[in-house]
């Protein structure tokens, strides 16, 4: 029987359920069982569980066969543990390490109390820690042993359910449940604590309680969170039934008022619609429930007052009042922005008075680069499928001579540009459109993103100040949530994109449309672009794709591309593609005039380069993640591996060598890349496996209709059973687009 069975409850968590369960399982203190509880949750947490499962046989997988809220979740969990003490996670926080050490000596030393509490820290998007307030109240119970009669201000502790564990012959026996509905742990809290006769305290800072920005059940408001005044009645007939506990419902009435005025203060719980009858149920449960001889606390009195009168008017004024002082302390310090910026802000806010075109379809790719990208595969997908949804991009004035012919567009920051966009239905960006772009009602914004993150992004930037690079975090979180819908190429990228961006926004696990291509070119397309390119017939291309570094300005070369070239032979082409935001570099255009290499830098198509390419080299760019839907040789050439993971953050080991995590060959050193060649390990067995397993973590979604499913979503309105389904993950050999095998033996003739 282990010590401890944490159970975990799963439910739109999967951007924060593998820390979770990494950091139980990763305690010092090994003795426990984790029963890990999907309450038929959407997303991919019920197979990250299972997944976990299949690696630890402490992990007990718990599979819901209907969602029915985090309550009967634990109640599931509960049944299924066989631990003497219980512990409730939600699968958003973390454990500290050295907790369940810290509370197994707590418990020795106070001999198995009925339930010990620590202390928890609240961890914010934002990087910040906050501590609790009663670090101080649990370290004043030293080791002693009490109950909630003898030591009554230990009520005040936050009434969750993850700060505390329960013996579990205890809770069994007096058949302890939490209930439907949310605020079920308060209730639960409540009961347990005014039941047990054996408590002890420990200020130990345990739990990372995480305040996720959105999707936590309590934070967005409806007629679910009238609940309260039902969990709350719940506990005081619980009082009533125990008549010794009688000089704590004076107390108990205090903190369930506090709870009321708590939610109705935040429309993030009640909305402004919601209030007066949100009030009106309050007081009605405050004059039902009212101690003899209550005394309204000093701070927030007025508030109480309010509530005992039953006036939400008299509630409102005073509220008005405070907020207009407020107010006007922020008004003396605001800074007006230059008349520039005013005119601009102006004339857009003049055109939004205009009613919302239903046809009108606006596009931008990197920044008003052009006509690229999924918005780029998304726009001819457009034209074929809706043809009465006019399309227009937003690019630089210096890209308007690279646009194809046809397209039409707006220069950014052009009064065109304004009248354009603020009429627009549709938004579909890439990146991110100019903070002054506002979210109009009836319009739909789409992020299709440009990659699948192995480095550190959006909120994890936080953590590294050469990949942050003065970003301005508010202003990334006000861009996010204008977005309605956000794309997927997979399951790793969908967990990412739910933690660092967390909006509002629903996932669309289609694929990336930019990618479709390499379904549906022939072998003609691929010989036509490698000519184009001025690849020899018969030669192997080699494309080598590294990514931006943070910590340095500059692209310079990782490796001596003229040596490499000279070495891999007169039949190996090498292509080279420095990164988007580096400017055009002289020595490649001197390697190019030599004949050595292929600039590719500038060229307008990525997927072509790919297609033209029998292999890939590159260090950390997200290109490999695309390249390996054509089931081609992947060789990672990572000399800075340290230097980029300690500056940028990365989330999974690329080279490793385990599969799903490194698709090909590894080099560390320019002579180890060109013994990987010249050995031919770039495309041998174990490369070929490798590939296979990355692909099949990496490449489950897309199958050439990922544009279609955009376009058919979002324009056509038509829901997914009608969609191009993505097939299971699995090998698929592009017989008519792929080039013939890998030509080894044009590599480093001698």
């Amino acid at each position: 029987m282990p010590r401890f069975t944490i159970v975990i409850a799963a439910y739109r968590v999967q951007g924060y359920l593998s820390a979770c369960l990494d950091s139980v399982l990763t305690q010092s203190y090994p003795d426990l069982e984790v029963v890990a509880v999907d309450d038929r949750s959407p997303d991919h947490c019920g197979a990250i569980i299972d997944a976990y499962a299949a690696r630890d046989s402490r992990v007990v997988p718990v599979h819901q066969r209907v969602n029915s809220g985090p309550g009967r979740a634990r109640n599931a969990g509960v049944e299924r543990a066989g631990g003497d003490y219980l512990l409730f996670l939600d699968g958003d926080d973390t454990l500290a390490p050295g907790t369940l050490q810290g509370l197994a000596d707590r418990l020795a030393l106070t001999h198995d109390p009925e339930i010990l509490y620590f202390n928890h820290v609240r961890t914010y998007w934002s990087e910040r820690r906050a501590p609790s307030l009663f670090g101080e109240l649990l370290a004043s119970a030293g080791t002693d042993v009490f109950s909630a009669v003898e030591r009554p201000e230990f009520l005040r502790i936050f009434a969750m359910s993850s700060n505390r564990v329960y013996h579990r012959g205890f809770y069994t026996r007096h058949g302890f449940a939490f209930s439907e509905g949310i605020y079920e742990d308060a209730l639960l809290s409540y009961k347990t604590m005014l039941t047990a006769s054996r408590i002890a305290c420990v200020d130990l800072v345990g739990l990372e309680y995480r305040q996720r920005r959105v999707g936590a059940s309590t934070a967005s408001p409806g007629e679910k969170h009238f609940i309260i005044f039902r969990q709350y009645a719940r506990l005081f007939d619980f009082l009533d039934d125990r008549p010794q506990l009688a000089p704590l419902r004076p107390l108990l009435f205090e903190r369930a008022v506090s709870h009321f005025l708590f939610c109705l203060d935040r429309t993030s719980r009640v909305a402004t619609a919601d209030r007066p009858r949100f009030f009106a149920r309050a007081a009605e449960w405050y004059r039902a429930h009212l101690p003899a001889g209550f005394t309204p606390p000093v701070g927030g009195r007025w508030r109480f007052e309010a509530l005992a009168s039953g006036s939400f008017l008299r509630y409102r004024e005073r509220e008005l009042a405070i907020r207009a002082a407020a107010g006007a302390r922020k008004l003396r310090r605001t800074v007006r922005p230059p008349l520039a910026a005013r005119a601009k802000a102006g004339l857009y806010r003049l055109h939004r008075q205009r009613p919302v075109d239903p046809e009108l379809a606006v596009y931008s790719a990197y920044w008003g680069r052009g006509v690229l990208c999924n918005p780029g595969a998304i726009y001819y997908k457009a034209r074929e499928l809706a043809p009465e949804i006019r399309g227009v991009w937003a690019v630089k004035k210096s890209e308007i001579e690279s646009l194809p012919e046809g397209v039409d567009y707006v220069v950014t920051g052009t009064r065109d540009y304004y009248r354009t966009v603020a009429r627009a239905k549709y938004l579909i960006n890439n990146v991110n459109f100019p903070n002054e772009v506002v979210k109009r009602p009836g319009t739909v914004h789409v992020q299709t993103f440009h990659g699948t993150p192995l480095k550190c992004m959006g909120l994890d930037q936080q953590r590294y100040p050469a990949a942050a690079g003065g970003m301005s975090f508010g202003n990334l979180l006000r861009r996010i949530d204008r977005w309605d819908f956000a794309l997927s190429a997979n399951p790793h990228s969908s967990q990412i994109w739910e933690r660092v961006y967390p909006a509002e926004y629903r996932l669309l696990e289609y694929g990336y449309p930019r990618n479709d291509v390499f379904f549906t070119a022939s072998g003609d397309d691929i010989r036509r672009i490698r000519g184009e390119l001025g690849i020899p017939a018969g030669n192997t291309a080699l494309l080598y794709a590294p990514t931006l570094r943070d910590y340095q300005k500059g692209f310079t070369p990782r490796l001596d591309l003229e040596r490499l070239s000279r070495e891999l032979g007169p039949r190996t082409t090498l292509l080279v593609r420095a990164h988007y935001s580096y400017r055009p570099q002289d020595d490649l255009t001197r390697l190019q005039e030599a004949g050595l290499v292929i600039d590719v830098s500038r060229h307008r198509s990525v997927e072509e380069l790919c297609l033209a390419a029998d292999a890939l080299i590159t260090d950390y760019s997200s290109m490999m993640f695309d390249y390996a839907l054509l089931d081609r040789p992947v060789v990672i050439y990572a000399d800075d591996w340290d230097i980029y993971r300690s500056s940028r953050g990365v989330y999974f080991d690329l080279l490793s060598g385990s599969p799903g995590e490194t698709p090909g060959a590894v080099a560390r050193t320019e002579r180890e890349l060109v013994e990987i060649f010249r050995e031919g390990r770039w495309c041998d067995a174990d490369a070929t496996a490798l590939r296979t397993a990355f692909r099949a973590r990496f490449c489950p979604f897309d199958d050439g209709h990922a544009a279609e499913r955009v376009v058919r979503t979002l324009m056509l309105g038509q829901d997914e059973t009608a969609l191009p389904v993505p097939p299971v993950p699995q090998v698929r050999p592009l017989a008519d687009s792929a080039p013939a095998e890998p030509r080894g033996g044009g590599v480093l003739t001698e």
